[in-house]
Formats: structure tokens, sequence, C-alpha cells
């Protein structure tokens, strides 16, 4: 597995003889990482005795090319810490020749010049010897950075944004605290400081780990313990699956790769997604996943019962690892990845209106658990006969299941991702299709939800404490017949990305409860105040929707329910939402009325949140 072994330094590494390039491929990720980690690298260097250890890197080695004489190293691991080594020496660099008057030509000759040919190669001053991937324009910010600070020779063009990104950012870290360190000195003392901590960071040492190939070089990867930014499972199975398919000419791999980003394009930017596409894509087609590893007499899901997240990338190594195994799980990952992108929102163009619709209600009920059996579904959508008016129907069951769950918290959370692999696969056993899938989904849903009873006792408590998210998603859902379309959406967000539209207490919530509202519920008594308070600032009758909340506050009663702006708008309780009906009529909000108003917005929400709603 190991070709060879070596402990050089930095200045080894980055010799000023030898022509050697260290090329990060396109499928690695890009530069990731922060001031934290620029930090602990700067003071590893410069805090410790010279021939510090900096880690490792794996690479595989290239045939020296006939022409140029270069020997490129590919990098599988290392890459962070290499490109960031490079931004120090380069920082160093361009310190030093500020000082040009305390630099004489032995010196510059001698020291000088050897440090930026660590940076750029001395027969060709047109090619870097740390060499990026492209990913957010890291090697166009990283060509920009040595040809304005070191002296690259080559048509480079500054990059948009460029001062934005991480390899700006990490090279003007290094700039200003070696800065610090010499602030105050003259030219001759700053020069000599800088050249002493440039050799300090060149006697640095890296452990180099030459592989002979990719397979060998992630079988490597994966039992070293790096102190870089971990990769997640979902950059591993990447990394696993490119390196099974490395033996393809260049083209082909950046097929495979812009493939692989094609799928991340679908699933959207948010790893927590990505991670949760992996695992309920197994889930969802779990059995016919583990047929090719099923042994005579052995287990039926040799591969795992449901995907979690420790064992997520030994599941799809294993699959990948087949004959075909890479290229036919790519093909899976984009077919399912573009169906995912759908319900998740991502991408739901050409998408029927009435299910695009329902989906969104679904994530506003927080109902992703169930995004596995709609994968299943849509994805098989034509084999079970299921028209698009049949899905829509199947996903507002969803969500009406997930509004009564997210309250009762019936079933638990740990039971909800084997209850849609069992949904799943009964709609197989029993052969199921058309408006009987919808019927066999609604049976299984009504069978484990909590009773209505339970829902109603639940809706009765202090729910706004208990699940604030779903308290707003039952009072929208109850204010959207009332919206008009002069009025901003219930669910739309201001630039900042918070609701417009936010859940307000009626009699304020705060431990300093304002003295007009101790006379009106407590008749003057703080502490029966305080006790009504504690019992039910947090139920449904004492929560409305504001667009106005912070202006509202812990204005008086009266105050909030005629509150207008300057324009005589209404931006009180009289603001035409019909939650507010109850409390444009009242002249005081005390117990009474909160409990009045908390049955009949129970009433309300049994009727809008049962399964009797949806029919076939």
């Amino acid at each position: 597995m190991i070709k060879n072994v070596s402990d050089p330094s930095i200045a080894d590494i980055l010799s000023t003889d030898a022509l050697k390039i260290y090329n990060i491929p396109r499928y690695q990720r890009e530069y990731t990482w922060g001031q934290r980690d620029w930090c602990n690298l700067y003071e590893d260097v410069f805090d410790n005795d010279p021939g510090y250890f900096l880690g490792s890197i794996i690479v595989i080695q290239s045939e020296i090319d006939p022409k140029t004489n270069i020997i490129n190293f590919e990098v599988i691991d290392g890459q962070q810490r290499l490109t960031t080594i490079s931004l120090l020496l380069a920082a160093l660099y361009a310190r030093l020749n500020e000082h040009p008057g305390a630099i004489d030509e032995d010196m510059s000759s001698d020291e000088i010049r050897p440090l930026r040919n660590r940076l750029v190669l001395k027969a060709n001053k047109g090619k870097s010897r740390v060499v990026p991937q492209v990913q957010n324009h890291n090697l166009d910010d990283y060509r920009w950075t040595l040809k304005e600070n070191v002296g690259l020779e080559a048509v480079v063009q500054k990059p948009k944004y460029y001062g934005a990104r991480k390899i700006s950012k990490a090279f003007d870290y290094f700039y200003d605290r070696i800065g610090e360190e010499i602030e105050g000195m003259g030219d001759e003392r700053a020069v000599r400081k800088l050249l002493e901590m440039s050799q300090l960071l060149c006697s640095a040492v890296l452990v180099q780990i030459s592989v002979d190939s990719h397979a060998d070089a992630y079988t490597l990867f994966a039992s070293l313990n790096n102190r870089g930014v971990p990769l997640s499972a979902v950059d591993l199975i990447k990394n696993t699956l490119l390196a099974r398919v490395a033996d393809a000419d260049e083209n082909e791999l950046d097929y495979y790769f812009d493939q692989w980003q094609e799928m991340l394009r679908n699933l959207g930017d948010d790893y927590t997604t990505q991670e949760r596409f992996f695992r309920q894509n197994y889930d969802a087609f779990r059995r016919d996943v583990n047929k090719p590893f099923i042994q005579e007499g052995g287990a039926q899901l040799p591969l795992g019962s449901v995907a979690t997240r420790s064992n997520l990338l030994k599941i799809y190594e294993k699959r990948i690892g087949q004959e075909s195994g890479a290229l036919s799980v790519l093909d899976e990952l984009i077919v399912n990845s573009a169906i995912y992108s759908q319900i998740i929102g991502v991408n739901r163009e050409g998408m029927d209106a009435r299910v695009e619709a329902k989906l969104t209600e679904l994530a506003r009920a927080q109902g992703v658990p169930s995004y596995l059996l709609l994968l299943f579904l849509i994805k098989r959508q034509g084999e079970l006969e299921i028209d698009d008016a049949t899905l829509a129907k199947i996903v507002e069951l969803l969500t009406l299941f997930f509004v009564r769950r997210n309250v009762t918290d019936t079933p638990p959370t740990r039971d909800l991702e084997r209850l849609f692999i069992n949904i799943c696969e009964c709609i197989e056993d029993k052969g199921l299709s058309g408006v009987g899938v919808a019927r066999y989904v609604k049976e299984r849903l009504v069978d484990i939800s909590a009773s209505d009873a339970t829902f109603e006792d639940r809706l009765a408590g202090p729910i706004y404490d208990v699940n604030p998210d779903m308290t707003r998603y039952i009072l929208t859902t109850l204010a959207e017949p009332s919206v008009t379309k002069e009025m901003k959406g219930l669910w739309e967000r201001y630039p900042s990305g918070n609701y417009v539209w936010t859940i307000e207490h009626v009699f304020p919530q705060g431990e300093n409860i304002p003295k007009d509202w101790i006379e009106m519920v407590g008749d003057g008594d703080k502490a029966m105040a305080e006790s009504i308070q504690a019992e039910l600032v947090h139920t449904l009758g004492n929560l409305t929707i504001s667009g106005y909340n912070s202006k509202l506050s812990n204005m008086s009663f009266i105050e909030k329910r005629d509150r207008q702006d300057s324009n005589g708008i209404n931006v009180g309780y009289r603001n035409g939402l019909n939650l507010n009906d109850d409390l444009v009529s009242e002249e005081m909000w005390t117990r009474d009325q909160i409990e009045a108003r908390t049955t009949k917005l129970i009433d309300l929400a049994l009727k809008a949140f049962t399964f009797d709603n949806v029919e076939f």
C-alpha cells in the first residue's frame, strides 16, 4: 500500500531546486480552514523549537514529465495544511519586501529569492508549487495572491469578491499578524526577525506518505487521525466513489466529478440535508440495496437495518466496492437527489402545483422524517399508479400526522424512521397501487397517532413553551383564511431571515409584569397576576399573530388592541386577522377571557387537523 514514507522539512517539500508541484485534485474539498486553524498553525510554528512536527500529507507521485522534468504529486490528504503553509510563506515574503533598504544583494540572492522560489518554480515563474483545486475560486484566488505578493508571472485577473473568501482572508491574517511581530522595529531589525521566522517555518517537519494508487490513499486516509478539518461522511463517500474510478481518463474523471456536483446542487448547501438524503436514500430502498449482499442463510439486511451517522460510510463503501458499484451508485444518487430536490424545495420546476403546495406545508409542520416515504413513492409513482392528485393528498395526510405527532410526541421520534420504512415495504408486499396506497398510508398514520383526547389535552396546555414552532404553525393555519391580498404572507420573512408575522403574547410573558396588567389580571395583586401568568401565558388562548410584536410588547391591553401606525393603519389586534376577533370585542383580558378563547381555538384546531379532512 505505502510506497515510501519520509519526514522532510518544509524546506525540502518546497525545495528551491527540485521541480516538484503539489496538485490538489478538483474532487477534493475546497479550502475550508478558518481563523482558529490559522492561529493554531502560526503558534505551532513560532512558539516551538525548530523542527516542529506539523502533521502528515498523503500523496500519489506521478512519473517525471520528460519534457519539463517536473514531478507532480497528487495531494490526497493534507491540502488544507499545505495550502496554509504556503500562504504563511507568502505573507513573510511580502513583509520582507517592504524593507528594501535593509536588504543587500547577498541577502537577496541567498535568502529572499529562495523564499519566493519555494512558492513559485525557479525554472518557470508562471507555475506555483502548490496548486489548489478549483472549487469556489480557490485556484484563482491563490494565483492572484501569489501574483500580487510573490511575483507569480501569470496573466491573472483579480477574482470577483476575492476579499470575501478564505484564501484571501488567510493571507491577510498572516500578513497582519506578522506585522504585529515587527511593529515599531527599524528596517534592519524587522528583516532579521522576518528571516528568523521564515527559517523557523522552513525547518518544520511534515511526514510525506507516498502511495501507488487512489484506493491505497483513501484506505490509508481513513485510518489516520490528522489535525485538519475532519471530512464528513458525505466527503468520504465522494472520495471513495471517485477513488474507484481513478483509472479513468481525465475527461471521464471530470465527468464523474461534475455528476457528483450536480447531485450536491440538487440537495443544496446545507450539510445536514445532504447527510439526511444519503441516510433516507438507503432506508427507502434498503431491501433492493441489500439483495446483492445476502448470503444463503444469512441476514436479510447485511448492510444494516437503518442508515445511521455511524454506519453510513460503511454502507456506501460496500456498495461502491461492488463491480460497477461506483457508477451505479452515482447514477442512483443523481436520479434520487433530483426527486429529493423537489421534496425539500430546492428545485420544484415542473412539479404539480397541488403537490408543491402540500410539500411546503409538510416542511412547515416539521415533517422531514417522512421524506424517505415520499422519495419511495415519487421514485415509483408510475409503477404504483399514483396520480398527482392522490400524491398531494398523501402529503396532506403526512402534514396532519406531524402536527399531531409534534404536539403530542406520539409516536416517539425514535420510531419514526422504522415506521416509514415499514410503510414502504408493506406497500410493496401488499401489491398496492393508486388510491389503495393512499388509503393504506392513512390507515397506518391513524393507527399510530395519538387520540383526539390526547391531542386536545396537549393543545390545552402551555403549548408555546413546549413547541413554539408548532404553535406558530397551528396559529397560521387557523389565521390563513382571513389573510387578504393587501397583507404580507404569514410565512414571509425579512431579508434578515426573521418572520414578518410573529407570535404575540396578549398577556405579556416577561418576569416584570407591567402595573396595568397586574391591575387588570390580578385585581392589583401581583402574586395573583404572576400565578395566572405562569399557568396561562403560553396557552393558545393568550396567543395571536402580529407583525408588530416588538412595538406592542408590554403595552396595556387597550393600547395593543387599538394600536395604529403613523398612517392610521391598524397594527394592533384590529389588523383584520380572524384570530383577533375575540380580542377586538373585549375591554379587559383576564383569566376568563384567556380560558374561553383557549377552548375556542382548541375546537378549531381539532377540526383543522383531523384525518377525516382527507378522503379518497
